[in-house]
């Protein structure tokens, strides 16, 4: 977004010729459909920003570390009874985040994971699951089951089990009710 700021200023400059007319009249339209766009996004965030933050629920699930206002807002909207899952896997379940079983002949297998249910949701459990390993890669201190796991498989691997994690977190305030708090292992290491 900052180089299309930068761009706008080259745009509008008449007395630069690095960009032929045809071109700039093009491109002054377009840059100027992402600046009104730009500004829609700005307005709903805000808005959805108030929302959460008039929620007690939603303000809970915010303390979930990889959960944010849109997270937040997602989740109220599309559970609306969290008790209509018997467990937190179920819940998992239901956004899509539990492997798949393929198993044959008494050996049991675990193969990607079913991508069922809500895709919005757990694209952006995914996407928060993500920017907490991200930060872990830059030395924020995470529990040591994603610190091994991050050593032995792929990232998106680990951004998808730690996204169920996050999910089975998610029902358990909904449900029980109370504020994330850390594992204590987590705190000591």
């Amino acid at each position: 977004m900052a180089s299309i700021a930068k761009l706008l200023v080259l745009l509008r400059d008449e007395d630069n010729n690095r960009i032929p007319c045809a071109a700039r009249f093009a491109l002054i339209q377009f840059a100027e459909q992402i600046e009104v766009l730009t500004s829609r996004i700005e307005k709903l965030d805000k808005e959805i920003l108030a929302a959460v933050r008039k929620d007690p629920d939603a303000r809970r699930l915010m303390s979930i570390p990889g959960v944010g206002p849109l997270i937040a807002a997602t989740v109220r909207t599309s559970v609306l009874d969290p008790q209509g899952f018997a467990t937190a896997r179920d819940f998992a379940a239901w956004t899509g985040l539990t492997p798949r079983a393929q198993s044959s002949g008494g050996k049991e297998r675990l193969g990607a994971i079913s991508k069922r249910g809500n895709r919005q949701l757990r694209t952006l459990l995914i996407v928060g699951a993500t920017s907490i390993i991200k930060l872990a890669k830059r030395g924020l201190k995470v529990p040591l089951w994603i610190r091994t796991m991050l050593q032995r498989r792929p990232v998106k691997v680990v951004s998808v089990a730690l996204a169920n994690k996050i999910a089975r977190t998610i029902w358990a305030l909904l449900v029980r009710g109370g504020i994330y708090q850390a594992p204590a292992a987590m705190l000591k290491s």
